[in-house]
């Protein structure tokens, strides 16, 4: 069964078809929301919360639209909600998991570890908008044309703001790489 279709069935009250929706998104869903927050339980909590949205507001589906698109809008407003709930922008920090352990030579696992915490502040310093579209596109691998319908853009527009958002990541990225 299509997503679509599930979520038909879930729309018209079979809420036990709801795990497979889950068991299809949820890691993906999670993995958006901790490069959002940067934040690994806050990503588990709006997680759940989003779930929590899908059967609260499943009557508000349109089968027309992908499932995909909307629940992705959910977490995006899980994460709006969440943001604006927070009373200071903290400096933001994510823990960066060890790197492949089988690599054998340990310098060059170590210098890979650097760049991908020093890419991860750098990804941090980006706009929220910046770094969101750099999520959906380079990290949840979503086409262009699902991005724009999800933020209501057109798909030249979102090109010409991911090629600015890696432009100023880049940019972040070497200024750290000189401190």
């Amino acid at each position: 069964m299509s997503d679509e279709q599930i979520m038909e069935a879930v729309k018209n009250g079979d809420l036990q078809q709801a795990s497979l929706l889950f068991d299809r998104f949820h890691k993906r869903i999670y993995n958006f929301l901790a490069r959002m927050t940067a934040d690994r339980d806050a990503a588990e909590d709006l997680t759940q919360n989003v779930f929590l949205r899908l059967l609260k507001y499943r009557h508000s589906y349109n089968p027309e639209m992908k499932f995909q698109s909307w629940i992705y809008q959910m977490a995006r407003n899980a994460f709006s909600d969440y943001y604006h709930q927070q009373k200071q922008r903290k400096p933001v920090k994510m823990e960066v998991e060890k790197l492949n352990e089988r690599m054998p030579d340990i310098l060059d696992a170590m210098e890979q570890e650097e760049n991908e915490k020093r890419l991860i502040r750098a990804l941090a310093q980006l706009p929220d908008d910046y770094r969101e579209l750099l999520v959906l596109t380079r990290f949840q691998h979503l086409k262009y044309e699902e991005v724009a319908g999800y933020l209501d853009m057109t798909v030249s527009n979102v090109k010409v703001k991911v090629h600015r958002a890696i432009g100023q990541l880049r940019e972040n990225y070497f200024q750290l790489e000189n401190i």
